[in-house]
This record gives C-alpha cells, structure tokens and sequence, in this order.
C-alpha cells in the first residue's frame, strides 16, 4: 500500500467535462479543470498549482475533450502517466435499485448504467461517454462508478414509495431515488465533524443549493428522506427546474395549449425555475434586480424560499430532532441573502441568525448565534475527495465509503 493514491475523477456532463486530480489518502488536488461546449469549439480551462491556462480546443465529443484534459495534464502538470494513476472515479447521475455503493467499472456495468438511461435521459447518456472515453484512454487503470442515488438508497419504503398503481413501480422501477448524494454524503459528515460527534449519532438537514437543489434529511450518517425523486426534477425551485408541481398539469396544458410530453417534459426541466418566474437563472443577477426593485425577482426570491422553509420543516418533523442545517452548493455556500431569509423564518425551531458571521468570513463557518436551539453551518462540498475515496474504499477491500 502507498502512502498516496492519486485519483482522476471524472465528471461528464451533456456539454461539458470537469476532472480532477486528487490524492485520495490526503484529500490534496494536484489539478483541476474543464472543457466547455462539447459537439464544437470547445473552450479548456485548467488550473494546477495556482495557476490557470485557458485555450480553445476542438471537442466535437467526450472523447477529444477527455483527450484535451490529458493533452493538459501533460503540458501544465501532474503528468498522469509519472504520477501513476490509481483509479479513474465516475460520477453517475441514476443507479436505479441495482446500484447501492460504488462500483468497479466493468462490461456489465456499462449495460446496466446503459439500460437506466431512460430513467435519467439527460444525465446518464453524458456519465457513459465519459466512462467508455477513460476506458479507452486508460485501459490499465481501474475505473470506479460512484452513483449520486446510492445515498438515498436508504430511505425508507413510507418515504420512498409513491401512491400510484402497482404495475408502474413494480415494472418501470417508478419510486423515489434521489440525487446529490455524494455531496448531501460528505456535507453530513463533515457537519457531524464541525459538531464533534460521529455521523452515527446526530441528525443533520442538508440543503445543497445551486443551480440544481435538494434537500435531505439525514439521521445518523443515512439518507432518510430527500427532495429530489424519480428524476431530479422534484423538490425545490432550481435555476431552470420547477420542482414540486401539481402531477394534474401534464394532463392539463396537453388539452389547452397543445403540449405534448417531450415538450413539457423540456419547460419543467429548462424553461422553470427562477428562469420561469424572473427569465434569469443566474442568482447573482436576480439578487441584484430584487434589490433594485423588480418584482418579478423579488417574487422568484420569495418562492425559492418559501419552499426551502418548507422543506425543512417537514424534514425537521421526520427527523424528529434536528441537530444541524447545512448549508453547500453554489448557492447554499455564497448567498448570504438565501441563507439569511431561510433561517430567519425558522424562529419555530430556536434558530437564531448570526448576521454578521452569515455575511461573510472563512469558507466554513458557522451561522447561527450561540443562542440557537438548532446550529446552521456553511460547510463547502467536495464530491470530488467523495468520489475519490469511493475510489479507495472499493479497490483496498471491504468497508463503507
């Protein structure tokens, strides 16, 4: 065994491919980076050292991107191939029922992840051209699979189980999963180390907030319930997704205005969310309007949190007590004013909001005051170090991630 155990993570999104280089012992990243505009003239960026170098490169797949990243590696550093890379970690959107922990990559697993595709159309295709272009491009290198539903494979049947007929969940697998689990993983961890307890004996609310959100309920170190379902459509108000609407709206806009399922399918997903109520995704921005006046803002605002709130009410109910919320993602870590409008409407719960450690200071902090019945942190995710000790924790032997 080496004392270090260097991990190419991988993360293939629909137009875009993000990687990293970690040790997965000591948590250090060696580089990072990303090839935007995948199908065309893609745009690389990579960072090593402190240093970032930015080109444009010709990407019309995951293939040539990955290759792009490794063109990189070679020129800027670390060079894979002196490193001695340990493993390749895979960051798979839907796992279904069959996947419960990180897997080794291997023909089999490929046609699983593939048959699960139309549980995730717009996630899992993008995760396999990833896997297919690394294992080509490193055919000595163990690949590992390491699933963002595994997490919640333990909720419970009562949170798990939707009330619909029986053909649609015992033939088409139709149920809760869930998603973010690598990062609601290792924030509830983490938050349980901010606490100086084990993740085995306290009950966090994880809120992972960016331009796609969830929220989880986690007692001791599992998965109990969590916002997102078949698809990560569900739940909170994101970016461009609407989360929780009524199911009868399908039904409804298919006879008034014609829609059929693909393009309902496309507005929930792309066309919702903050985009729907304010035609801005990008929270910096709506912040800026809101606080300039708009209305159309401040009401997108208002519906981003009312719902957070009500989520973690609920989940404070099913937890039955609550000893932490944290706070990650984009959003979840940078946006004082989310931040701020959810835990001041928690007063119910003993939440007593630190505006001045709220409004800024180190990475990681706590947000609440000392007063506070239920402590709020921002605690910084890192589902790369997740992945890569997946990584470690399949290829050394037996034991949990």
């Amino acid at each position: 065994m080496t004392d270090t155990q260097p991990v190419l993570v991988v993360n293939a999104g629909s137009s875009s491919l993000k990687y990293q280089v970690i040790d997965a012992r000591s948590g250090r990243t060696a580089a990072s980076g990303q090839v935007d505009r995948i199908g065309g003239a893609g745009r690389l960026t990579h960072t090593v050292g402190g240093e970032t170098h930015e080109r444009d490169v010709s990407c019309p797949d995951h293939a040539t991107a990955l290759e792009a990243a490794r063109d990189a590696l070679r020129e800027h550093g670390p060079d894979l191939a002196e490193l001695g890379l340990f493993a390749v970690g895979h960051r798979v959107v839907h796992g279904g029922q069959r996947f419960t922990e990180p897997v080794l990559v291997d023909d089999d697993v490929v046609a699983a992840i593939t048959d699960l595709v139309p549980l995730a159309p717009l996630h899992n295709p993008a995760n396999l051209e990833g896997i297919r272009s690394a294992r080509r491009s490193f055919p000595d290198v163990p690949q590992v699979a390491v699933f963002d539903t595994a997490f919640h494979q333990t909720v419970p049947p009562r949170a798990h189980t939707y009330a619909v007929p029986a053909q649609w969940r015992d033939q088409h697998h139709v149920r809760r999963y869930g998603f973010h689990g690598t990062s609601h993983r290792f924030v509830s961890r983490r938050t349980a180390q901010l606490l100086g307890r084990r993740p085995e004996d306290c009950n966090v609310i994880v809120l992972h907030l960016g331009n796609g959100a969830s929220a989880c309920a986690v007692r001791g170190g599992r998965s109990v319930d969590t916002s997102m379902g078949l698809s990560p459509l569900e739940g909170l108000v994101m970016g461009t997704r609407s989360g929780d609407v009524d199911p009868a709206l399908g039904g409804y806009l298919a006879r008034v205005a014609g829609l059929d399922p693909t393009a309902y399918d496309e507005a929930l997903n792309k066309a919702s969310g903050l985009l729907g109520l304010a035609g801005i995704s990008d929270l910096r921005e709506l912040e800026e309007r809101r606080t300039a006046g708009d209305e159309d803002a401040a009401l997108a605002f208002e519906v981003m949190v009312y719902r957070l709130v009500k989520y973690v009410g609920a989940y404070a109910v099913a937890l039955g007590h609550v000893d932490a919320i944290a706070f990650t993602g984009g959003i979840g870590e940078n946006s004082a004013p989310v931040r701020g409008a959810v835990l001041g409407s928690l007063g119910l719960l003993g939440v007593v909001l630190d505006e001045p450690a709220n409004a800024g200071g180190v990475p990681e902090r706590r947000v609440t005051g000392p007063g506070s019945r239920i402590p709020a942190y921002v605690v910084p995710t890192n589902e790369e170090l997740e992945i890569a000790r997946a990584c470690l924790a399949v290829l050394e032997g037996p034991g949990r991630v």
